[in-house]
Parts: C-alpha cells; structure tokens; sequence
C-alpha cells in the first residue's frame, strides 16, 4: 500500500434522496461509515478530491470528521445510471493490524504470444476479492498475459499475489481467455441472428449499481 490518503468529511444531519441530490450538485458524494460496534454515520465527501482518490488506486484511507481522524476502507460504491460517476460511498471503520476483505483491481500487463497467432485477449473481470491487514492492501494486482497463446484461459487461482495477501474470490474465477478473431466474429453474428425481434422496442440497459433509494 502507498502512502495514506487523506480526506475531509462533513456530517450529515439530513438523508433522503432529495437531500443527497442537494449534496451532489454543491459538488459532494453523500457516504455513510460502519463498523467497529459504532453508530452508521452519514458524511458527505468533495466529489472531486474522493475520485482522485480513487484513481490512484487508494481504497484504504484517513478521513478527518469534526477534527477526528479515522481509518476506513471504501466497502462500496454506487453509480450513476451511465456508470460514470459515483453517487454514494459505504466505508468501514478499521484498524490498521487487522485483516479485511476488499476488492482490488487487476492490471494486465504483457503482449500475450496468442495475438501473433491471429487471437485476441479477452477480459472477463476487472478485478478479484482478496483477505490482507489493512496496511497492506494491495493498489493493484498486476497479471502478466505474456505466455498465453489462442485456446488459453486464465483463472483467479492461477495468478500470483503479494505476500500475506490471499485469494477470496473462487480459484475457477474465470479472469482472461485468447481466442481466434474468426471465432469472436461468429460467435457476435450467431448472438445477433438469434436475437428476437423487438418491433422496435426499447433496449434494456443493466446498471451497474443505481442511485440511492430513500436511504440517501
């Protein structure tokens, strides 16, 4: 894990869905904090200095409330209906010598030999589950591609972890396969003549995670 990441937090003294959307447009994520035995606390975040954080790959971090500093790690995230901007965060109260469970994210890394053999890579998840000490929760996990050829998959139980971090998602956890261009182009046209016919009915989209309900 990298340095400590820092942030300032306000209490909430009102929730509900018109009240978090009256954070988001001052700019702010509404949040709420668990754990340790300890009432939920509703905060509000500045949008911008907490998807900062995110994208330096920090999921364990010091947030300052009315002067206090605690340790938390973000539990969850929730999205906009496009996927693009997140609209509520659920942290846990932690402390640094124990042991979580948290979701990192999987950076592929290597040119695999199956894209000279006319193959294409496909990634089937972004990220796996892992068990460490809060101090070292990994920003990423890096998966090296290099010696997959066509025909190869690639699985959870197969990749290499830090130390002391170990696997929680399923081993069989499908994470990379090669396969032929030709066979991904009939595979699509197969899905696209089976698909029914709609008479021009709406597509139905699958979010990713939805806007607060009444919980704010």
């Amino acid at each position: 894990m990298g340095k400590t990441f820092l942030l300032k937090a306000e209490v909430r003294t009102k929730t509900g869905t018109k009240d978090a959307a009256r954070i988001r447009k001052q700019g702010r994520v509404p949040a709420t904090v668990y754990g340790h035995k300890e009432t939920p606390t509703s905060l509000s975040l500045d949008a911008h200095d907490f998807v900062q954080g995110l994208h330096q790959g920090h999921r364990f971090m010091e947030v300052e409330i009315e002067g206090k500093l605690e340790a938390m790690i973000v539990k969850d995230l929730q999205y906009d209906h496009f996927g693009r901007n997140v609209v509520h965060v659920d942290f846990m109260r932690v402390d640094v010598t124990e042991r979580v469970k948290v979701q990192v994210p999987i950076e592929l890394k290597g040119v695999a030999k199956g894209t000279h053999e006319g193959g294409i890579i496909e990634e089937h998840a972004t990220r796996v589950e892992v068990e460490c000490l809060v101090a070292n929760i990994p920003e990423k996990i890096v998966v090296g591609v290099k010696d997959i050829g066509v025909g190869d998959v690639l699985h959870a139980g197969a990749i290499e972890l830090p130390d002391g971090v170990d696997l929680v998602s399923p081993a069989e956890t499908l994470l990379v396969t090669c396969h032929l261009k030709a066979a991904a182009i009939s595979a699509e046209e197969g899905e696209i003549e089976e698909e029914p016919a709609t008479a021009g009915g709406p597509e139905v989209i699958t979010e990713k995670k939805t806007d607060e309900s009444s919980a704010g």
